[in-house]
């Protein structure tokens, strides 16, 4: 038996090498999905031969291999099917069989039932009924076998097969987000992939409508085009599939980062400087995968109407459209051909008809196939500029219109530099969708603020989104802020121009396109100065306010810019960044309405605020005095006034206070916690801080460092950690004891953990950069890092800071998903060296540095 196996397994290695030889030289899959299930079959037969099984068992394939495909690392699903139970002698033996099939180097999944019990187990497990859709004979009892189709074939009910596929399929959609364009897409089970494709042939299958796309296009479901563009479809995501399991060895389904570049480069796409080998690919497979999701809806809407016909009478919309069984349909098949422009006003008319729930696959086939209609002489032509403004300027259903147009290709027809960006990768690290997929998000966020059952969500922007006129202005804004995204150069001023172009020729006045282009071209600035500049500084606010112009520009910018930070990835976004974003757009729109920023204005009324709830919390008069006397006016400008009161309530007894003061609260912002740190000021104070919250893996968000006139430290930190929400109470009972039982120990600092980058930063790492610079007053150092964001890195920072006594006065630290930016505030003598300077950088960069 074993030198069976061994023999086996040694002719199936081989054989199994030749194949993949002959693929690599071919690039044929179905040469290599036919010829693998071949060598598998002749394995699997000589095995069940050598056992000498009674005459009434039969080996059965299921599932993929019963399909008559297999991938070089897929599991082959096979069936016992006897006719009736196995006595013990029989069983065991088919367990020896069984472990010889394993041994032969086969992954095998399978199952040892009669007829009755196959019967039983589809009627229970849709699972099972599907493998059995697809069963076929291997070797045996071909009698035995026929009676198993028979009676299955019997057994089958259409309609249920068709819901119950139908129904999982939508849960296996919401699994992976309901969206094909993931970054690292599942080419067998995500949206659009190959399981979609399979779903439609199984349920064709079932209701007896044929089991090829060649047989569907005959019986009228499809056209011959569409069979075509399926037949190419299925294939270039069997090919991917394929190339995945050669190269990582294994049943590999996911185009994960590690592996989208050597995959890429087996196609012959190479880097360019504007693009990767593997956004080549990436944009081709979406390319694929958005046409399989198109003509899956089309194929399954046909087979639905024929497994459930419905009797109705159309309603008339126009005498281009009607409304049948809730969806929009055609009112002839070349509507599209005689009147292009009906192209647009059917998303138009969904727009404006909320009940309807979509198209029907009549009018969807219509549209795929008239899309190419199309033109530069259908871009020019007013009426269909004016239908696409409409479009954008109608009170509802505009984000579901814009959707649908990408879906069926119309959006980028229309717009040629936004086909340009479909299914369009972002490397940053913080972009998790595809720049359409973003900037469809983005036109979303707008038009939530805009929807009082989410006000709830922002809403100051929905109160400055009531009364923004022309809100559609920044819909088209948001169109073409990234548009220019891969064509290399700096995509705000492309994109400036493309914008441009598209206000000229779809006539808005001079002063609408003034608006658009600036937010096009500035759609970063805000987001810049809130989270890189010093706030409390008034000239950052007026050189910030100068910019804006007026008050229309800066809302238009601020609702943008919200906008677009929460549609790049769902863990970009935090109430810091809200706050900081809000605070900057106050401060301006003071000095926009003639009130100068003036700090000492500024400064009394935080004091007078922060006076205030300190009697509200029945402090005396001047129970604040001592402390404040320590404060010099950065302080006061650093911080708000809720934020001075709460540390002098907990500090205006401590003043002198022989022992570290450590206190926290749930910060007022929403999210994390605040920290406060008082304390004899040492050098490597903050580094000494930031260890420990690194110990502890919690995030810091934002420092402020201020150093009192009779020497004492009084830092405070926003810290976030996902335990915060439920356990709030015992993790500021751990702070409070531990960091002060830190802060007491004096011990030295240890060296910095060399922590591990993520999967996503191994593979598209960041050059680490130092920019350190005098502010404009020449006062102070501004210190910006960027590098790939892991565990510890600021830690290191700081221990350098440490090593070259700097003193820092502010951290802000913008983390955007695996990339960190973050700015520091600082001065210390070593800084007004060159050389000391240029070693500092030098340092700083080594610490960046895996």
């Amino acid at each position: 038996m074993a030198t069976s196996a061994l023999t086996l397994k040694t002719q199936l290695k081989a054989a199994h090498q030749e194949i993949i030889a002959a693929y690599e030289a071919d690039r044929k899959p179905e040469n290599l999905l036919k010829r693998l299930r071949q060598s598998v079959d002749e394995a699997l037969t000589q095995a069940w031969k050598s056992f000498a099984l009674p005459a009434h068992t039969t080996l059965v394939a299921v599932g993929g291999y019963g399909r008559g495909e297999l991938f070089p690392y897929s599991d082959v699903d096979v069936l016992i099917l006897l006719e009736s139970a196995p006595d013990s002698a029989l069983q065991a033996k088919l367990e020896e069989l069984v472990q010889l099939f394993w041994d032969v180097g086969l992954e095998i999944g399978h199952s040892i039932r009669t007829v009755d019990e196959c019967l039983s187990e589809a009627a229970a497990d849709i699972t099972v009924q599907t493998s059995l859709l697809e069963a076929r004979c291997v070797t045996g009892n071909r009698k035995l076998f026929q009676t198993l189709s028979e009676r299955f074939d019997a057994a089958m009910d259409p309609q249920a097969f068709f819901q119950a596929k139908t129904l999982e399929m939508r849960q296996r959609h919401a699994k992976y987000e309901d969206t094909p364009y993931s970054l690292e897409p599942n080419c067998k089970e995500s949206p659009g992939g190959l399981r979609d494709l399979q779903v439609i042939l199984w349920v064709a299958k079932a209701a007896k409508l044929g089991d090829s796309w060649r047989e569907l296009g005959q019986r009228g479901l499809i056209t011959a085009t569409e069979a075509q563009q399926l037949t190419r479809t299925e294939r270039a995501f069997k090919d991917i599939r394929i190339r995945l399991h050669i190269h990582t060895r294994r049943r590999e389904d996911r185009l994960v980062f590690d592996v989208q570049t050597p995959i890429a480069e087996t196609y012959g796409y190479q880097t360019t400087e504007a693009r990767r080998a593997s956004e080549y690919l990436m944009q081709h497979y979406y390319w694929a995968a958005k046409a399989a999701t198109q003509l899956n809806t089309i194929l399954l809407q046909n087979i639905e109407a024929q497994l459930f016909p419905q009797a109705s009478q159309p309603q008339v919309i126009n005498e281009r459209f009607n409304e049948v069984n809730g969806l929009i349909d055609i009112a002839s098949d070349n509507i599209f051909d005689t009147t292009p422009s009906a192209m647009l006003e059917v998303f138009l008319l969904r727009a404006r008809h909320p009940e309807i729930k979509g198209m029907s696959a009549r009018t969807l086939r219509a549209l795929w196939h008239a899309r190419f209609k199309i033109d530069s002489r259908f871009r020019r032509d007013p009426a269909n500029r004016a239908l696409f403004l409409q479009i954008l300027q109608t009170p509802q259903g505009i984000t579901h219109a814009l959707r649908a147009m990408n879906q069926t290709s119309i959006l980028g027809r229309y717009l040629p530099n936004f086909r340009r960006i479909v299914g369009q990768m972002q490397h940053d690290l913080f972009h998790v969708y595809t720049v359409d997929q973003h900037i469809l998000m983005v036109v979303r966020n707008l038009r939530r603020f805009t929807m009082t059952e989410h006000a709830h969500e922002y809403p100051f922007c929905t109160q400055l989104m009531a009364d923004f006129a022309q809100p559609w202005l920044l819909y088209i804004a948001a169109l073409f802020h990234d548009i220019a995204k891969g064509r290399g150069g700096d995509h705000s001023k492309l994109g400036r121009a493309d914008a441009r172009k598209f206000c000229k020729e779809h006539g808005l006045s001079k002063e609408d396109t003034e608006l658009i282009v600036f937010l096009v071209e500035q759609h970063l600035t805000m987001s810049q100065v809130a989270q890189k500049q010093d706030l409390s500084d008034p000239d950052v606010i007026r050189n910030f306010a100068k910019l804006m112009k007026d008050a229309r520009h800066l809302t238009a910018l601020y609702l943008l810019t919200v906008s677009d930070i929460r549609g790049t990835s769902p863990k970009v976004w935090n109430a810091w960044k809200g706050k900081l974003l809000e605070d900057l757009y106050r401060m301006t729109l003071r000095v926009l309405g003639g009130e100068a920023h003036n700090a000492d204005r500024e400064l009394q009324n935080r004091q007078e605020e922060a006076r205030a709830s300190l009697r509200l919390h029945g402090l005396s008069e001047d129970a604040h005095q001592a402390l404040w006397k320590q404060l010099d006016v950065a302080y006061f400008l650093r911080h708000d006034a809720s934020d001075i009161a709460w540390q002098t309530r907990v500090l205006y007894d401590k003043i002198d206070s022989p022992t570290p003061v450590v206190k926290c609260r749930l910060a007022p912002i929403g999210e994390g916690l605040q920290v406060t740190v008082y304390v004899k000021d040492q050098p490597d104070l903050f580094a000494r801080i930031c260890g420990y919250f690194d110990r502890k893996n919690f995030s810091i968000l934002d420092a402020k460092i201020h150093t009192t006139k009779h020497g004492y430290a009084l830092d405070t930190f926003l810290v976030t950690e996902a335990a915060f929400a439920d356990h709030y109470r015992d993790i500021i009972n751990l702070i409070e004891h531990n960091l002060t039982h830190l802060l007491l120990s004096h011990e030295p600092l240890p060296p910095p953990a060399k922590a591990r980058l993520s999967r996503l930063s191994r593979t598209f790492p960041i050059t680490p950069t130092v920019d350190l610079r005098p502010d404009e007053r020449g006062q102070y150092y501004l210190l910006s890092v960027s590098a790939n964001d892991r565990t510890g890195l600021l830690y290191s920072i700081a221990n350098v800071l440490a090593r070259y006594k700097i003193n820092l006065h502010t951290a802000k630290v913008m983390t955007l998903g695996e990339r960190v930016e973050d700015v520091f505030l600082l001065d210390g003598p070593t800084l007004s060296q060159a050389r000391s300077q240029i070693q500092l950088e030098t340092d700083l960069l080594d610490a960046l540095r895996i």
